[in-house]
């Protein structure tokens, strides 16, 4: 017979080897969770003082469109989010992004990073939700997900992360965005800034 204490040991190995097996993933933040391929955030916010900000994020990459997209080329408040077209949560926040980009799009650079898809998928999915921002595809290299490893990682798919005016990191939304109000008060808190 085992001992309880034995047990409860084996119980933590397995436990610690589970989350390891979620947390790692050659695939960017879109890693392998059972079967269900994504690891899904429970849409906790992070917001980090103006004090406690890092250096501004600046990235780059090829859209759906084929075009390029830079953040030097888009100065000012961004909205940031990471995303695929097969990850359910993201199927249930793009009506969301959709209407924060309808009320918020003539002030705030809105910018999705598709971690999984090629061109043919992304761009279904934008017209499936009528998705109005650019995306940038970045599958290939992960080159954008590991510019955010530094500051805030995006640690879930769907990840919505605001910048700043200087392009610093002021909130991180780990999981689908429920609803337009946290989102509207965070870029509202910004762009007053």
């Amino acid at each position: 017979m085992r001992s309880p204490r034995r047990t409860f040991k084996v119980a933590a190995i397995v436990a610690a080897a589970a989350v390891a097996v979620g947390c790692s993933s050659n695939d960017g933040v879109a890693g392998q969770v059972g079967e269900a391929g994504y690891i899904s955030g429970d849409g906790f916010v992070t917001e980090v003082a103006p004090a406690d900000r890092g250096q501004p994020m600046q990235f780059s990459g090829e859209t759906v469109a084929g075009e390029q997209w830079s953040t030097d080329d888009n100065p000012g408040v961004t909205l940031v989010n990471f995303w695929y077209a097969a990850c359910p949560p993201c199927r249930v926040e793009a009506p969301v992004l959709v209407e924060l980009h309808e009320e918020f799009g003539a002030d705030v650079n809105f910018i999705g990073i598709n971690v999984r898809d090629g061109a043919a998928q992304a761009r279904s999915f934008d017209e499936t939700f009528g998705i109005e921002y650019p995306s940038i595809l970045d599958a290939q290299g992960a080159d954008v997900q590991r510019v955010f490893s530094g500051e805030i990682a995006p640690n879930a798919v769907p990840t919505t992360i605001i910048l700043d005016s200087e392009g610093r990191v002021a909130a991180r939304i780990s999981g689908a965005v429920q609803d337009t109000s946290i989102v509207s008060t965070l870029i509202n808190e910004e762009l007053a800034g």
